[in-house]
């Protein structure tokens, strides 16, 4: 009770010594505590308000909550949003003192009514979070809500159009519909989402994931802390999917698209439902790993449909190193580029495939002082996640992009995506994958000779199986006609055998009926043996 008396004279402001023995005055004081102070299941607080560590704010649907929570293997406690409905697994989504927990349940969400914020504080008044919030007009006149999708916002009382700070604004390790993730090639302006350093602690970890945008290039990439550096990437947008990921052609595209912001030359990635009770999450897990997963009602789990490390290219940043090629179907899964080979056949023989590739023979321009292009060729390579570090020139036709490639020795491939326009490379090509579908074609400058080669080798495997397709066609109708042909003849024996049979009873003239010789009848019969005799009738004996 005293706990609760000092919290709501913190709250009304300023330091009031009162005679706690009073028990009337205490009446009056708990009766307008829990007057003014009860926000349990609203979805709002105001400046006369606050929760407590019991207490929870949920949206009006009934699809988030706002309160306290200890994670799991953990006495700490944190404020923050999590699904409500009939999620039976607490499944948090935002954390607001992520790196400054309390060590006990003694602690308020309320709106400071002189600072014009909203803020989390202990049981001694000490501030642990607060919105940082600097507008005039916010004093006393603000409130806080949490919405149906999850977005907490804190606005003036008297316009709800203008907010002050909503949390969809600071991200934390999850990314919900509605939620929009900006790039922009300002990094003070890029935004982040950062995973939990751990299952049970939700302070900042060693993984965040943004939206990179360099020249008008926008892909989402996961990054490691310190000297990690880059761990994956989607490969770029063309205006529908993100061309490094095939499954969004079918598994999860749905929803998905680009706001531009004009001003500030942002851009936004977002999606949405229309089945606004549709549960489903975008997670950078703890281990590094990017999850999407989906609420299963009948089961009460959450069902794992894509995750980054399903696929053993995307699991490693540049797994076969530079000019090196991925292929999760293939055994091994490393393989150069054409017109490359290994830079350590040794280390490439022990599965270590990191230092790539290099170039068998080097380009004509390279080795001229002209700067000749004339012996060197693309060769095309399809269905793929193209490179990483593209520059984007602006052609609109795919003619003016390989012509920009060729009359530049240092660009050393282009692709041409009607979504994204002309891309180049120079430099090494890192990351490529090989899909067995989906992707986009890529070519690559080679030196002639091995351009040939590729060629040539094309031109014989085409050869061999056009080849081995005739030999089977034409053998299956030799077969065929073997078999007629064996028929055929099968069909005239059987009729020469019955046109001897007929001859010999009807003779030579098949119109009449043969006469036989007495000599004939004789022998045929044994010289008319009772053997051979059949019967007796009115014209005389018959034998056979």
């Amino acid at each position: 009770m005293t706990t609760a008396l000092f919290s709501f004279s913190r709250i009304i402001g300023g330091s009031l010594h009162l005679p706690l023995t009073d028990s009337s005055l205490i009446t009056l004081l708990l009766l307008l505590v829990f007057q003014n102070c009860y926000a349990q299941d609203n979805s709002t607080i105001t400046s006369t308000q606050f929760i407590t560590d019991s207490q929870t704010l949920t949206s009006s649907g009934q699809y988030f909550k706002l309160g306290f929570f200890s994670p799991v293997n953990s006495t700490s406690r944190y404020v923050g949003i999590w699904y409500g409905n009939n999620v039976t697994v607490q499944t948090v989504v935002w954390v607001a003192n992520r790196d400054n927990p309390l060590n006990d349940s003694s602690g308020t969400l309320r709106i400071n009514g002189t600072g014009g914020n909203l803020l989390v504080s202990n049981g001694r008044g000490v501030v642990m979070w607060n919105t940082n919030v600097s507008d005039a007009a916010a004093v006393n006149n603000s409130v806080a809500e949490l919405m149906d999708n999850g977005n907490l916002v804190f606005r003036l009382a008297n316009d709800s159009k203008r907010i002050l700070w909503q949390s969809f604004d600071h991200p934390m390790n999850t990314f919900l519909p509605d939620m929009r993730i900006r790039g922009n090639s300002k990094p003070n302006i890029l935004q982040q989402f950062t995973s939990w350093k751990s299952e049970s602690d939700p302070s900042m970890g060693n993984y965040s994931v943004g939206l990179e945008l360099l020249e008008n290039i926008l892909q989402m990439v996961l990054w490691g802390k310190g000297s990690t550096g880059r761990l994956w990437r989607s490969g770029p947008w063309n205006n529908r999917i993100f061309i490094g990921l095939p499954d969004m052609e079918s598994v999860y595209n749905d929803g998905f698209y680009i706001v531009k912001d004009d001003q500030d030359g942002s851009m936004y990635l977002t999606y949405d439902y229309v089945d606004k009770s549709r549960k489903e999450r975008y997670v950078l897990d703890y281990d590094g790993s990017i999850i999407g997963e989906i609420w299963r009602e009948e089961a009460k789990v959450w069902y794992r449909f894509w995750s980054t490390k399903a696929n053993v290219c995307d699991a490693t940043y540049g797994k076969c190193g530079p000019f090196g090629i991925c292929d999760q179907l293939n055994s091994p899964v490393c393989s150069c580029l054409a017109g490359y080979i290994p830079t350590s056949t040794d280390e490439w023989g022990k599965g270590n495939w990191s230092s790539g590739c290099a170039r068998k023979t080097n380009l004509k321009c390279q080795n001229s002082s002209t700067n000749s292009s004339s012996d060197d060729g693309f060769f095309k390579l399809g269905s793929l996640k193209v490179p990483d570090f593209s520059y984007w020139v602006a052609t609109s036709k795919v003619e003016e992009c390989v012509q920009v490639c060729l009359t530049n020795c240092s660009c050393i491939a282009y692709s041409y995506n009607s979504g994204i326009g002309c891309l180049t490379w120079s430099g090494s090509l890192l990351d490529t994958q090989n899909f067995s579908s989906s992707g986009e074609d890529l070519y690559i400058r080679l030196a002639r000779s091995d351009l040939i080669g590729k060629k040539m080798k094309a031109i014989i495997i085409i050869a061999v199986i056009v080849g081995a397709l005739t030999i089977f066609v034409c053998g299956s109708f030799f077969w065929r006609w073997m078999a007629k042909q064996r028929g055929t003849e099968s069909s005239k024996d059987t009729q020469t055998v019955g046109e001897s049979t007929d001859q010999s009873i009807l003779g030579e003239n098949p119109d009449r009926l043969r006469v036989f010789k007495f000599e004939e009848l004789a022998i045929a019969t044994n010289n008319f043996s009772g053997g051979n005799k059949l019967g007796e009738g009115g014209f005389g004996p018959v034998y056979k």
